[in-house]
């Protein structure tokens, strides 16, 4: 040995490397996701919607929230509460199968009730919901 000094093991980790490496992918994809452009998106447009084929239940929700569901085939239309619509429906449904389902609602109609309907309906395995449209001139 030596002058009598020992050797220890350095036990810290030299981590400037790593920070080195980590600032020039950083720098890479800084400059490099502007140049990517995203996908397309293929949006539904109202000028494209069809109508109807079968005779749908609709669910009615009028601007000052009252809802009405009406059974195009037997022409009976029925006022209800958010929280009946998925009962009423159901029975309006019995013995033909699994008609589809359209909720018209009047434009000044919050947002939320159209989700609550639209909730209450798949919560009771209403699979066919869907959304009135009306088609541009």
């Amino acid at each position: 040995m030596r002058g009598g000094r020992s050797r220890r093991a350095m036990s810290d980790i030299n981590v400037v490397p790593y920070i080195d490496v980590m600032l020039v992918l950083l720098i890479i994809f800084m400059v490099a996701a502007p140049l990517t452009s995203p996908g397309n998106i293929d949006l539904p447009s109202v000028a494209k919607s069809s109508q109807a084929k079968e005779n749908p239940i609709s669910v009615i929700v009028n601007a000052d929230k009252t809802v009405s569901v009406k059974d195009t085939k037997s022409g009976t239309e029925r006022a209800a509460t958010v929280k009946e619509v998925a009962n009423i429906v159901l029975e309006m449904q019995a013995g033909d199968g699994q008609r589809p389902v359209v909720i018209s609602g009047d434009k000044k109609v919050e947002y939320d009730v159209i989700l609550q309907v639209m909730d209450g309906l798949k919560t009771q395995g209403i699979a066919r919901v869907g959304l009135a449209v009306k088609p541009k001139a």
